[in-house]
């Protein structure tokens, strides 16, 4: 059932690479989220003022909180994605960990969560590079 004499650092050591993603990865989430807060800060502000405003930049603002929705959405799809290549990395170091106690080959399955890992992080970088372009074609927005 268990392995002879796994080498646990070498494995170890394999592990490694997958923590500099998870890094990669954290370093990631957290400019997202502050891009998050910035997106929901603005669009407070934005209904504050609003009724106070007259009908042209009443349709101004609301303009604005259309283009600030769909930055938020794309936050968000960008901050899911990259949560799920952290799951993927974390199933990979425990299926690898797994693999070197116990007979099992398991090493399709590590393969196929880096590859899982990697094409979600891609994912969240290609959504969060469409969130920065949107916003600065939005930075001669009149409201500013």
């Amino acid at each position: 059932m268990f392995s002879q004499h796994p080498d646990i650092s070498h494995l170890i050591s394999l592990a490694v690479a997958p923590v500099f993603l998870l890094t990669a990865v954290g370093t990631l989430l957290g400019v997202l989220s502050n891009r998050l807060g910035r997106v929901v800060d603005r669009i407070r502000v934005l209904d504050e003022i609003a009724p106070g405003l007259d009908a042209k930049a009443r349709a101004t603002a609301d303009g604005e909180l259309e283009l600030l929705s769909r930055r938020m959405r794309l936050v968000y799809t960008a901050m899911t994605s990259a949560v799920f290549s952290a799951l993927f990395v974390g199933l990979l170091m425990v299926a690898a960990f797994v693999d070197a106690f116990i007979v099992m080959d398991l090493w399709q399955a590590v393969g196929l969560l880096f590859i899982a890992a990697m094409l979600s992080f891609i994912g969240s970088l290609c959504v969060f590079l469409r969130e920065i372009f949107l916003a600065v074609t939005s930075t001669h927005s009149p409201m500013r």
